[in-house]
């Protein structure tokens, strides 16, 4: 039972950083132009997926004041590993929209996914109880 409890919570964190992902990717995909994405500055493209990862942690805790991983062992774990599935989830749909011959941009890229998902999980992890 613990076991399933452990995979449930984990699942839970996961879904709702793939749906916040989901909505900020929609949006950028929707008002982005692909030229003027593709030289935007790495660096600059990070801070702006940092930042948009702190405003959807910051939501997700007004929505979901508690954190989903009641464990006190394992509730650090979400830092890692539920950002990177959720990056590896951005970056699969990525792959698939780039070999159906869609323009992908820098969100579609396993980085900048990871940074959203991190910003989101670490805020969710200083904020959460």
């Amino acid at each position: 039972m613990f076991l399933l409890e452990i995979i449930f919570e984990f699942f839970l964190e996961l879904l709702l950083q793939l749906i916040g992902e989901a909505l900020v990717e929609a949006g950028f995909h929707k008002f982005s132009s692909p030229p003027i994405t593709r030289t935007l500055d790495t660096i600059f493209a990070l801070v702006k997926y940092l930042v948009l990862g702190i405003i959807a942690g910051w939501f997700s805790t007004m929505i979901f004041p508690h954190s989903f991983i009641r464990s006190s062992k394992l509730h650090g774990m979400s830092l890692v590993i539920t950002p990177l599935l959720a990056a590896l989830t951005i970056y699969g749909i990525g792959w698939i929209r780039q070999r159906q011959g869609k323009e992908r941009i820098g969100w579609d890229t396993f980085a900048c996914a990871f940074v959203f998902a991190f910003a989101m999980a670490l805020v969710r992890f200083l904020f959460t109880t």
